[in-house]
């Protein structure tokens, strides 16, 4: 055999002529230089920390048992640098490097059953994290689309009085089990834990059969008793649902229906939170489609139950299709997670295997894992969650002592004017993984830029819709929900109230910008928390003071005042504690945006009635049809004319991908 021929052989099996074994190829389990598909005559050639000709960097420091340095291969979503070394006396072509290269990025990133969970830190790029966004956004846009479809439906079904407001008293408890064990503290407290799970399994070269395996170890611990505990959790919340009836609305005049929904609501505890396990779970191993879809499965779950059984159970089809809609939200998870998990437990008891190096203190507990990795930094985020989810539970206590059908307007109204923020905040979501590496690496700037960014974007969306909403208010309601039991007075009632909650949309969006960056300190931090408690004190105070004079109007009022004032301390304490945001040149921005929202909102009011009310346009669908091109126009227009940020470069990119387009 030719030297050239056998060094060919060399490069592509990861084996040469005279080498020691051990320094196996790609697939091998061995300690060498594993998987990476380079032999170490190729790996000799390669200093430490550069790229070599087929695209391989070689890991500074680290060589298999006969010397032969570990060539880490390129990870998928890495792009390939062109070829700057000549093949020389490997005889290699540049096309044949290049095809080579792809081939072994391609073994070396395939993602099989096991796989996804072994991702190197490349993979969850930009690009990436890009996609795995639009998938998110896609579906949860699904699970809204369809969550309006539910609301349209109860609405058109049993109208606003006693029986919805019954029903949305017992909707308390999924709302609250969505915001704890779906939504913030289990995603908080699991996902950094399968993670480290991930990260002992990668170090400790187990696969997902083995049964020292750590993430085996770790839903070994944790699911039997998560499961234990929410089953007695459900039980207890049906046991004690009249108590948390009187609790929260003692003004009902009728508590028995509020009961019995509430004790078929009661259920969702175990089911949210199996669901939210299987989340977290599925996100750490980078599988996003299921886990986004739950709340599609969720709402279709309560429709089809309420279409099935209404006519004969009355309100409580809607209870009813809550259960068995928080039942498909762990089915449609279950095949992915029977494809990425493990399908056998071992005992609980046997140690997570710690990875060696320095400061090694030897096998790590599964039950160590826990306390150290995920209750320190979660349990003040569960509290601020839970602090802001009682703003609901402030509102319909307040509004328990007024007219029937109270309850039901703020509901309806909340719903419909948070889109714009459910909207704006779709910007953070996808950012927010940049934010959290930028602050790992020390790039502090780096995340001063993206945070200052993210904000302004957000403040842009949320106030443009915040316009919209204020100018249309009565056509939007009358389109999405007049018909049936819903009528013409419940719309006006309903219209006034979101007009008067979409004063507070912009406090409600920079708050779910904001304690993002708090998140991703990976620290535990009670500044949150401490604000929250600010805001619900100022919700207390105002909602107390107005509501005996104004009614819904004055909580909704309470409502934008309480979260405005913790939007600001928020805003205050980030730039002080955790990223040097520039708060003045922030707050300057948002207050141009406001300016043009106001604008756009006055123009919008202007066309769509005349001074006596009456509508202008010959229907409501027209009217918002007409609003949708009316108030974006002149929000940019006014943005332009006050020098508004992001405004300039968004139309700007807009117009390039018209060019493009045509």
């Amino acid at each position: 055999m030719s030297d050239t021929a056998a060094s060919r052989r060399a490069a592509t099996t990861g084996t040469a002529a005279g080498a020691a074994p051990g320094a196996q190829g790609l697939g091998a389990q061995g300690p060498g230089a594993a998987g990476s598909g380079v032999g170490p005559a190729l790996a000799a050639r390669v200093p430490a920390g550069s790229t070599g000709p087929a695209g391989l960097t070689r890991a500074a420091g680290v060589a298999g048992p006969a010397g032969a340095a570990v060539v880490v291969p390129p990870t998928r979503e890495a792009p390939l640098a062109p070829t700057t070394v000549r093949a020389g006396r490997f005889g290699r072509s540049e096309r044949f490097e290049r095809f080579e290269r792809f081939r072994q990025a391609g073994r070396a990133g395939r993602v099989g059953r096991a796989g996804r969970s072994q991702r190197t830190e490349g993979s969850t790029g930009e690009r990436y994290v890009a996609r795995a966004a639009v998938v998110t956004a896609g579906l949860t846009a699904a699970g809204s689309l369809f969550g309006l479809v539910r609301d349209q439906l109860i609405a058109h079904l049993f109208g606003a009085g006693g029986a919805t407001d019954a029903f949305l008293v017992a909707w308390t408890v999924p709302e609250l089990a969505a915001t704890l064990l779906i939504e913030d503290a289990m995603a908080l407290a699991l996902i950094p834990a399968f993670s480290l799970a991930l990260s002992l399994r990668a170090a400790g070269g187990t696969g997902r059969t083995d049964r020292a395996d750590p993430v085996r170890r770790l839903l070994a611990v944790t699911a039997p008793r998560l499961f234990l505990a929410l089953s007695c959790g459900a039980v207890l919340v049906g046991l004690a649902a009249p108590l948390l009836v009187d609790l929260l609305a003692p003004g009902l005049a009728d508590p028995g229906p509020a009961v019995g929904c509430t004790r078929l609501t009661a259920m969702t505890v175990l089911t949210f939170g199996m669901a939210g396990y299987l989340s977290a779970a599925l996100r750490a191993h980078h599988s996003y489609p299921a886990p986004a879809a739950i709340y599609v499965a969720y709402n279709v779950g309560i429709v089809a139950t309420v279409l099935t059984l209404h006519a004969t159970h009355g309100v409580a089809a809607a209870a009813a299709g809550v259960a068995v809609g928080s039942c498909l939200m762990v089915l449609v998870q279950l095949p992915a997670g029977h494809r990425l998990l493990p399908r056998r437990l071992p005992a609980a008891s046997q140690p997570l295997p710690a990875p060696s190096g320095p400061g090694d203190q030897g096998p790590l507990p599964a039950a160590s894992l826990r306390a150290r990795a995920v209750l320190a930094p979660v349990v003040p985020i569960a509290l601020f969650a839970l602090a802001r989810q009682s703003q609901v539970l402030i509102e319909r206590h307040l509004a328990s002592g007024l007219p029937a059908g109270a309850i039901s307007h703020l509901n309806y109204a909340q719903k419909v004017a948070q889109l714009p923020m459910v909207l704006s905040l779709m910007v953070c979501t996808v950012t927010f993984p940049m934010v959290a590496r930028a602050m790992a690496d020390g790039e502090a700037e780096r995340a001063r830029r993206r945070v200052e960014r993210d904000l302004t974007l957000a403040g842009l969306v949320v106030l443009a819709g915040t316009a919209y909403v204020i100018a249309y208010a009565p056509q939007i309601v009358e389109v999405l929900f007049q018909r049936g039991a819903f009528e013409a007075r419940d719309t006006a009632a309903t219209a006034a109230v979101m007009r008067v909650y979409a004063l507070g949309l912009l406090g409600h969006s920079l708050v779910g910008a904001l304690i993002r960056p708090f998140c991703s300190a990976g620290r535990p931090t009670w500044y949150p928390l401490a604000s929250m408690a600010v805001g619900l004190l100022a919700t207390v105070v105002a909602g107390a003071a107005t509501a005996p004079h104004w009614g819904v109007l004055g909580i909704a009022a309470a409502n934008a005042c309480g979260i405005s004032v913790t939007a600001l301390l928020l805003l205050r304490g980030l730039g002080a504690r955790l990223i040097a945001l520039r708060v003045g040149r922030v707050a300057a921005g948002l207050g141009r945006l406001a300016l043009a929202a106001a604008v756009a909102a006055a123009v919008g009011w202007a066309t769509a009635a005349d001074a006596t009310g009456a509508p202008l346009a010959p229907s409501a669908p027209v009217a918002v049809a007409a609003g949708c091109l009316l108030v974006p126009v002149v929000f940019a227009v006014t943005a332009l004319a006050v020098r508004a940020p992001e405004v300039p470069e968004l139309l700007a990119s807009a117009q390039r991908k018209l060019r493009h387009v045509r």
